[in-house]
């Protein structure tokens, strides 16, 4: 009876192995399954924040583009032997923004080496001189009672990133100043420093407006301010591709570059304010 006893204590304990081995390999892999379609769905999320980031970044480049191309007409409708070395060397600028906004309409996903490179010496001084002097002066119907100023620390050092794609950083930081201030008298002002101690570079793009929302300057549960959030606009009017200019300058700067930004209120107006590890 004791061996009889002990074997079905031996045979049941057996069966529950065998049952509880097979639940856990079935649990395995159900897991396993569900852990592929999650990852699956991860890279499909992934991919399709890249198209959509792709996508704005285009309209916004080509947009851009369209208005460069239409100061290389003008300067070639007025060129002269007087004025025959600037008007080159700014259809040469021009040209190359052009060329770089064909190029970022191959892939929304370009080579690093095209963005950043021991090849590229940008002048980030020279560079928003020349977005000032020759696309928001320019435009002299919609600068009227815009003034800038610009005060640059001739000590800022190079960077070696394609100044098309700091263009594409910079000048949304100032449009949104132009678009949103709401004063008729507007002074923008642009500032550069360098802090030699601590090797960093700052860029401060500050103008005398309205300031911003304070809604805008919270920040999220990533900890990005929402006025560099998709769809997020000042605009008093909800326009069909607004809010989209500072959220893919943060989504450069900060994403591909390592840089830091951010916003904040003055007294009068508000500042967007750039830090650059050198």
């Amino acid at each position: 009876m004791a061996i009889i006893y002990i074997s079905l204590v031996l045979l049941g304990l057996l069966t529950m192995y065998y049952i509880t081995s097979y639940t856990v390999e079935e649990r395995d892999k159900a897991q396993q399954r569900l852990f592929d379609e999650h990852q699956e769905h991860m890279k499909a999320e992934i991919e399709h924040l890249k198209e959509s980031i792709f996508t704005k970044r285009i309209y916004h480049t080509h947009h851009k583009a369209e208005k460069v191309m239409g100061f290389i007409k003008e300067d070639l409708r007025n060129i002269n032997s007087g004025n025959i070395d600037e008007t080159k060397t700014k259809v040469i600028k021009y040209a190359n923004f052009a060329a770089r906004a064909i190029y970022d309409m191959k892939w929304y996903d370009p080579p690093i080496q095209t963005i950043r490179n021991q090849i590229f010496n940008t002048n980030i001084n020279e560079l928003i001189k020349f977005i000032v002097d020759n696309i928001f002066l320019r435009l002299s119907s919609k600068m009227e009672g815009v003034e800038f100023k610009l005060d640059f620390d001739k000590n800022l050092p190079k960077v070696h990133i394609n100044e098309f794609v700091i263009w594409e950083i910079i000048e949304p930081l100032i449009q949104n100043s132009v678009d949103h201030a709401g004063n008729t008298n507007l002074v923008i002002t642009i500032t550069t420093k360098f802090d030699k101690v601590n090797s960093k570079s700052l860029i401060i793009i500050q103008d005398n407006g309205s300031g911003l929302l304070p809604n805008l300057l919270e920040t999220d549960s990533n900890g990005i301010q929402n006025v560099f959030n998709e769809n997020v606009t000042t605009k008093n009017v909800k326009e069909r591709r607004a809010g989209y200019g500072c959220y893919i300058a943060y989504e450069m700067a900060v994403k591909r570059f390592g840089w830091k930004l951010s916003a904040k209120n003055l007294k009068s107006g508000c500042s967007f304010i750039i830090e650059i590890n050198n």
